[in-house]
């Protein structure tokens, strides 16, 4: 079995002994929904404030899971905005916008319910 064998399964979500405590829970709810309006500088900054203290892992788990969402939309706009020549591009800007928009949202209130969310179509480039 190589390594790529399995690459577009997520990872599991961290296990926890019990609920996920309130200021966690509000961390990661952050994180996500800083990405609708700071991109992936939000989630970074959670996440390296927070990557060290073993005592928050959910916070680390959501946040690192925000970067790199927020990681492969940057790499979407990018994609998306070279193609605006061919016009394309700008059918495709509005559609990363609004799953920006939606998933972000998703996930912000799953984190905020203290589970843990996994985006779909995500590049894991922070493990």
């Amino acid at each position: 079995m190589s390594e790529f064998d399995n690459i577009t399964a997520p990872p599991p979500p961290p296990t926890s002994d019990g609920p996920v405590p309130s200021d966690q829970r509000t961390m990661a709810l952050v994180a996500h929904l800083l990405g609708i309006f700071t991109g992936f500088i939000g989630a970074l900054i959670i996440w390296l404030i927070n990557k060290d203290d073993t005592s928050k892992p959910f916070v680390i788990d959501q946040s690192k899971e925000a970067l790199n969402f927020q990681i492969t939309i940057a790499i979407a706009y990018i994609v998306s905005s070279i193609l605006v020549v061919v016009l394309i591009g700008t059918l495709m800007l509005a559609a990363v916008w609004v799953a920006n928009l939606v998933l972000c949202i998703m996930a912000g209130v799953k984190a905020n319910n203290g589970e843990a969310y996994r985006y779909p179509f995500t590049l894991r480039l922070i493990k």
